[in-house]
Order: C-alpha cells, then sequence, then structure tokens
C-alpha cells in the first residue's frame, strides 16, 4: 500500500464538475492499493500518517500531528500509484489490487483514520477526479507499507 501526503491548507475533489469534498488545514493523501496488501498495510499507514509530525510549532519546527492540529484529511484513491515504469514508456498497473479488494481497504483506511479522530473526507472511488490544493510548504511525504522507499 503506497500513500503520496501533502500537507496542504485547503484541497478539493470535484467530479463531472461538482464539487465533492472539501477540507481546511490538513493532508490530501492519495492512496494505492496493492495485490497482497492486508490489513497489517492498512494499520501501518493509518497510524504513520495520523500522527505523523509534518505541521509546525511555534518554534517553527515540523513537531505536530494532524491530530496536535486537530487537522483534516481527503483521501483520494490513486490506482496509478502502482504504476512500474522500470519498462518500456507505458507504466504497467499489474501489482495494482482489484477494483473490489482495493475499495474494500480503502473504505477501512477511511473509517480507521475517522475512528483516531481524524475528520475524513473522501473522493470518488474508480471516478475521474478533478483534485484542486493549496499545499503548504510544499510539504509532500511518500510512504511505503512494504517499506520500499
Amino acid at each position: 500500500m503506497r500513500a503520496v501526503i501533502q500537507r496542504v491548507k485547503q484541497a478539493s475533489v470535484h467530479v463531472a464538475g461538482n464539487e465533492i469534498s472539501r477540507i481546511h488545514k490538513g493532508h490530501l493523501v492519495f492512496l494505492g492499493i496493492e495485490e497482497g496488501d492486508t490489513g497489517q498495510d492498512l494499520e501501518y499507514l493509518v497510524e504513520k500518517i495520523v500522527h505523523l509530525r509534518v505541521f509546525e510549532d511555534t518554534q517553527g519546527k515540523m513537531n505536530l500531528s494532524l491530530l496536535d492540529i486537530e487537522g483534516e484529511i481527503l483521501v483520494v484513491s490513486q490506482f496509478t500509484l502502482s504504476g512500474d515504469c522500470r519498462k518500456g514508456r507505458r507504466p504497467s498497473f499489474s501489482s495494482a489490487a482489484a477494483p473490489e479488494t482495493a475499495e474494500a481497504l480503502y473504505e477501512e483506511f477511511c473509517s480507521q483514520t475517522a475512528q483516531r479522530g481524524v475528520p475524513v473526507k473522501k473522493g470518488v472511488f474508480r471516478a475521474h477526479m478533478e483534485v484542486d490544493l493549496i499545499n503548504d510548504g510544499p510539504v509532500t511525504i511518500l510512504l511505503d507499507s512494504k517499506k520500499t522507499f
């Protein structure tokens, strides 16, 4: 399971010209679910993202978590994070989880994040989305539950 986390001042998702979700200060998370991902992968990422200290304290140090600042999270499913570009010029997405499996883990990720006290907004699974954001910093973090990077 992979995630791209962006610290944002605000972010929103539109589908077919309609705003679906909007958050203010917090994290925009692009979540990629791969074949073989389990509850352990999910738990690792939820814990890491909720407690990731990337928000500035009064001294300007990245020392505060999403919980500390009472931030929000917008989670957007993104199978393209599983893209393998090592061969050829077109990415292979063969390691991405099947849509049914991915959707269940995506929903569980959102549920477990909310259970930890973080307000969660979502994109629309399998929809073509337009994502707007104001990246704060910019701060962008890459996470992989298998710890390959």
